[in-house]
């Protein structure tokens, strides 16, 4: 498996002859976004790869779309292009595509192209803020990739999400060789303490729960409503054991990372 991290959640993932692509964001930094209910953030830094140098992308892996730090402008040009767009429910009704495939936790779907071999993708849960926090964040869903008929997962996407009791028994129970973490801590002024991402802390305790091979932080870095970025996480790492630390890998953005490395 190749990953290269392009900017927030957004990374392109080289999986067995597959290209897929996570929360496309690839408009350029200084746009001001407003994501609803009075909170808004603005982007600080653009992407270190542009929609003209990615290959033909096989799927993409859309944690949510009701945000532009997951779903920019640029981002939803690309869209109709792709083979298949793997998402919510509620966002594959939003999107209006003919490639684009609701999923509800739990439910799998099996990607299938021509010359490729058969993924199997199951969706997990993820609560992109605290209890009774849904109907103003949304909907927000995880993916799972595996080889089709093999019980380890490739790829796990954990999506925006804080830690929560669904997420903790996923991740106790999946077997899993590659995890993107989403963290950044996010909190915005109008709801004070409240956070909508796992913090650095909370990050660290789901790699401890799931002990992936490798564990890559995305989504912490890049927006002004980020607030828990690499420094909290590292921060969190030194107090875990060797055996959580180790599993922790930092992609430079834009360089392609094989996680055999």
């Amino acid at each position: 498996m190749i990953l290269t991290h392009i900017g927030g959640p957004t990374v392109l993932i080289e999986l067995d002859g597959w290209h897929l692509l996570t929360d496309p964001t690839f408009d350029p930094a200084g746009g001001h976004y407003d994501f609803g209910w009075g909170t808004s953030s603005d982007k600080l830094a653009g992407p270190a790869l542009g929609l003209r140098d990615l290959p033909h992308i096989d799927a993409v892996l859309l944690s949510h779309d009701r945000h532009g730090d997951n779903l920019d402008a640029a981002g939803r040009q690309l869209l109709p292009a792709v083979g298949t767009v793997l998402t919510t429910v509620s966002g594959a009704r939003r999107l209006g595509l003919p490639n684009a495939l609701g999923m509800a936790p739990g439910e799998v779907t099996v990607l299938q192209a021509a010359n490729l071999p058969p993924l199997e993708v199951t969706a997990t849960p993820a609560h992109h803020g605290p209890p009774l926090s849904g109907p103003v964040v949304g909907d927000v869903v995880g993916f799972a990739v595996r080889r089709a008929g093999e019980e380890e997962v490739r790829l796990w996407v954990t999506g925006d999400t804080v830690l929560h009791r669904s997420l903790r028994r996923v991740a106790a129970r999946l077997r899993v060789d590659v995890a993107l973490v989403h963290v950044g801590g996010v909190r915005f002024a109008v709801t004070g303490p409240v956070r909508y991402t796992m913090t650095g802390r909370r990050a660290v305790e789901l790699v401890a729960l799931t002990r992936p091979r490798v564990a890559v932080p995305v989504h912490y870095e890049g927006w002004s409503h980020f607030r828990s970025g690499r420094p909290a996480v590292e921060e969190a790492l030194a107090l875990a054991p060797s055996d959580v630390r180790h599993r922790v890998r930092w992609l430079i953005p834009g360089e392609p990372y094989r996680s055999t490395d």
